[in-house]
Formats: C-alpha cells, structure tokens, sequence
C-alpha cells in the first residue's frame, strides 16, 4: 500500500489492540477510535473519540484516511458512516462472526437475534459502501482466543479455576477451530493490503480441527490441572445453567451453548488462506493465553 495511514474503530478490543502492534510493526501511522478518551502516548497513534467527527485542527494529512479496519461488533458500524465520509473512506476490512450461521438456528432467543443482527449488519454495511464506492472485506472468524481477553476459551478456563471441573454434554463431539487473536489481527491486515481482493467476504479459522471435548482438554493441560469433566444430560444443563446465571461471570450461559457442543462448527477457510497466503497457528496455549487470578 502506497498510504500509510490507517483508521482502527475499535482499537481498544483485543483483536484492536493486536491490530495496533500488527500494524505499528509495519511502520503504518493510525488514528485510532474508541468510545471513551484514550490518553496513551505513541508517536505514530492518534486517539480520537467515538462520538466526534474529524478534527479540523488536524493536519491536512491527517484529515484523509482512505483505509479503514473496523473491529469493532459490525452492528455499530452505520453508527459511523458519516465518520468514514468525512475521512474519505474508500477501503475498509471489517469484522464480523460466523455466528451468523451458526446461531441462527439457536434455540435460545437472544440468539437467534444476534445472528439476526450481524446477517442485518453485513446487507446494510455492504449496501452503504457499494452505493459509496467504497471497497470492503467482511472477515468472519469463529471461536477468537487470546491473552485471557476472550470469552470463549478464557470462560471455560475460569470455571475450572473456580470449581476444579468442567461439564460436557455428552460425548462433546462437535468440531471447532480456536483462532488467536493475533491471526484474525494478521488476516484483517493481509486483507486490507491486499488490494487485488475487493468486495468478498471469507469466514475465517484457526489452523487446527479439535472436539469440544479435545479443545476443553487442552485447557486442563494449559492449566496444568487434571481433565476432571462431567458428563451430564440436556435437563440437567437446563436447571445448572439457570442457577449459575445469578452469578455475574456466568449469566450469558444458556443451555443452547451446551447444546452446541455436539455440533460441528467448524468452516473451509481455504479461499482465505489461499488469497491472503495466511496460515493461522494450531491451537496452542501459552502462558500469556491464561486469564490473571485475583
């Protein structure tokens, strides 16, 4: 890419904060948006606020920022479009789920509704910056882990840490692909200078296949902590999951979250690797993976 200057909603989320090292890396300045003041000092960041639009006091240089990354949930994105207007958008990477897919069939009604949002989002999004000719990638990674910021791995990592098991519906056999938040951060820069790839959306995964089963037993290990898991049925995850939502940690957990665990959630990505030349890690657990025990 010929411009080195970068806009990044939502550079304070974890794939944001491993976007900003990604693309400092790569010597590209950034102006940087988040929702509340960031004061963090880096001669090639600038912060802004969410709620404001451009600064005119800026420089001419940096009122023009025609390359955008958006990994902030794609749902608040029209919230911004006359932001990216008045920057002079005219590429942007964005991040969406393959909850799309993989929810929209979800018995839990909350759900079914966030799939609804982010199938929603992407017609919106994708019909805004076509009639702006503005050009777009929707990048849709499943299961992100990473630095005990997630809440996918590191939910399963705390329950062990509180109550020394975890529980599994059934055998636990559906398939899943972790990805770290580093590789969505490498995809989402690859796809955003890549400028031969326009207009395309790509479902993106780790680079390892495992069980619901294998993946828990990767944690015990990463934990160092013996595989102590229970096998319970559906009933039982019904009335566990009601009673655990009264503790603030747990009350997003359904019974349509175990009921996943038997389901195949996993995608060929290989278009992605293929144009991107992107080979994500296997699923691997370091110690700056593990959430920190208060």
């Amino acid at each position: 890419m010929n411009e080195q200057h970068v806009g990044l909603l939502g550079a304070t989320s974890l794939v944001g904060q491993c976007l900003l090292n990604q693309l400092l890396q790569n010597n590209y300045r950034i102006t940087a948006f988040s929702r509340r003041l960031f004061t963090q000092s880096h001669p090639q960041i600038i912060w802004r606020q969410l709620d404001t639009t451009v600064d005119f006091s800026d420089s001419i240089e940096n009122r023009i920022i025609p390359f955008w990354l958006c990994v902030a949930p794609i749902w608040i994105l029209p919230e911004h479009f006359d932001l990216l207007l008045a920057y002079g958008a005219r590429r942007i990477v964005v991040l969406s789920s393959t909850s799309r897919f993989t929810k929209n069939a979800s018995t839990d009604t909350k759900e079914r509704e966030i799939a609804m949002q982010l199938i929603k989002s992407e017609e919106m999004v994708q019909a805004w910056m076509t009639a702006h000719k503005i050009e777009w990638i929707f990048l849709r990674p499943t299961m992100i882990y990473g630095y005990g910021r997630d809440k996918n791995i590191t939910e399963i990592m705390n329950f062990i840490h509180r109550f020394g098991f975890f529980p599994l519906l059934g055998s636990a056999q559906g398939l899943r692909q972790p990805i770290h938040a580093e590789d969505v951060a490498i995809a989402c820069y690859k796809a955003l200078s890549t400028l031969s790839l326009a207009n395309r959306s790509y479902n993106l995964a780790g680079g390892e296949t495992l069980t619901y089963r294998a993946m828990v037993n990767c944690v015990f290990a990463a934990l160092h902590q013996p595989q102590r898991t229970l096998t319970i049925p559906l009933w039982l995850f019904q009335i566990a999951s009601w009673g655990i939502r009264w503790l603030p940690s747990y009350r997003y957990w359904t019974s349509a979250m175990a009921e996943r665990m038997n389901q195949n959630l996993n995608f060929d990505c290989s278009d992605l690797q293929r144009d991107l030349n992107f080979l994500p890690r296997a699923f691997v657990l370091t110690a700056k993976d593990l959430p920190s025990q208060k």
